[in-house]
């Protein structure tokens, strides 16, 4: 049976600065200008993983991202839009899991494996690519004012 750990150096996975592991696997060669004007590649691809109560801490970027499920456990990803949503990243389509979705650009968000037990690896895309200056972890304080009543659950992810 694979384990997270396995997974973790057999992928030479690193730590994310938002939580969890991942290793980027692409970056388009191509570029194009984002709406922010800078400068940057057309698409990126990484494998992330999150394991037992890991969590993605909230944060949020300049492009969309789609999510695609690998293995392990079902994988909950909790946006804040006009209050609190989420979606579950797995297997069992007939129980409302789906194997790919996608995150808005300029979303709050963060995710965790769905039960708090075992492993979920997945992998993102980012259009236009993803950019570390592009990268906005939420500040507690900041949020909560934004999104008073989803006060427990953005304490749980920041």
């Amino acid at each position: 049976m694979t384990t997270a750990q396995d997974l973790i150096e057999q992928l030479h996975l690193q730590p994310h600065p938002e939580g969890g592991y991942y290793r980027e696997t692409y970056r388009a060669s191509l570029h194009t200008t984002a709406e922010s004007g800078a400068r940057r590649n057309v698409s990126t691809a990484i494998y992330y993983l999150l394991e037992n109560n890991d969590r993605s801490h909230f944060h949020r970027i300049q492009s969309d991202e789609l999510w695609f499920f690998h293995q392990g456990q079902p994988l909950e990803v909790l946006l804040l839009e006009d209050g609190l949503t989420t979606f579950t990243l797995g297997h069992e389509v007939g129980r409302g899991e789906m194997p790919q979705a996608v995150v808005p650009a300029h979303t709050w968000f963060g995710a965790r494996v769905k039960g708090g037990v075992g492993f979920s690896l997945v992998s993102c895309t980012v259009a236009p690519g993803f950019d570390f200056d592009d990268f906005e972890l939420a500040d507690r304080t900041r949020l909560i004012q934004e999104f008073p009543d989803q006060a427990a659950i953005i304490e749980q992810f920041t």
